[in-house]
């Protein structure tokens, strides 16, 4: 059986919808992003990771995926990235 997948549509600034998958979430500094990557990819295709900061409305129960426009911020959290994904990577080759 296949897993559930925790899929959003991510609008960029020309106005184009991609489908995204969220691979996992994190916190940092107190704030919550999340690691992206796109849903429709072949097999064969390279997956790129992406990092999006969620910044939760509690008005109305929503979230929104924000891109990082800060560079020291951003190369932080790639670290970070990094390191989970190497996590990953880890317990894959033990199974």
């Amino acid at each position: 059986m296949d897993e559930e997948r925790d899929l959003i549509t991510v609008t960029d600034e020309e106005g184009n919808e991609t489908l995204m998958e969220i691979l996992d979430y994190f916190e940092h500094q107190g704030r919550e992003y999340a690691l992206l990557t796109e849903a429709d990819l072949p097999e064969d295709a390279e997956a790129e990771v992406t990092i999006m900061e969620i910044i939760a409305n509690d008005e109305d129960e929503t979230e929104e995926f924000v891109s990082i426009e800060d560079e020291v911020l951003f190369e932080e959290l790639s670290g970070i990235a990094e390191e989970i994904i190497a996590q990953w990577n880890d317990e894959l080759e033990e199974d």
